[in-house]
């Protein structure tokens, strides 16, 4: 995890940021697919990639950084293993109740931007996950399956809020 944001992120529009704990299975969908996105997209001058691990406080300036942030993160909300849900969360009530074991500490961030008047844009991708595995690198089979989607559906996105359509 880098320290904070390099002074050349303020001109970037976009920030991934994959937020889980990789050591916790499927609870990790964030940080694997960060991890994936910043080999893939070196080259993409608009944006940036942050693996940010358990989330918390100390991702603050990353998001005051970026006008818009694109959040991925694994929800406990029963619904179809590998299910992708995009949310626009303007509070931390709008966040799922089951988000992780660490949406506490993203929710109270997001409380701090609010507070301060400093809140981007935020669209959160979620990825239903069946149960958290402790010390498990390795995702399962099911949640697998759903990152090239993942991945499409992020990079539709980015690429819509670097370069909006018109409306007529």
């Amino acid at each position: 995890m880098e320290k904070g944001p390099q002074i050349n992120a303020l001109k970037k529009p976009v920030l991934i940021l994959g937020i889980g704990n990789y050591l916790m299975g499927d609870e990790g969908v964030g940080v694997h697919l960060a991890r994936h996105l910043e080999k893939e997209l070196t080259e993409q001058s608009n944006l940036d990639v942050l693996d940010g691990g358990t989330g918390g406080f100390h991702l603050m300036p990353w998001f005051e950084a970026y006008p818009n942030v694109i959040l991925v993160d694994a929800t406990l909300d029963d619904q179809e293993v590998g299910k992708i849900t995009l949310i626009k969360p303007k509070f931390s009530r709008d966040f799922p109740r089951a988000m992780s074991t660490h949406d506490i500490g993203l929710k109270d961030v997001i409380e701090g931007m609010q507070l301060l008047g400093t809140m981007p844009d935020i669209n959160l991708f979620t990825v239903s996950i069946e149960t958290i595995q402790p010390m498990q690198v390795d995702l399962s089979p099911k949640i697998k399956k759903s990152i090239p989607e993942l991945i499409r559906r992020i990079k539709w996105l980015s690429e819509s809020i670097i370069n909006p359509v018109p409306v007529a």
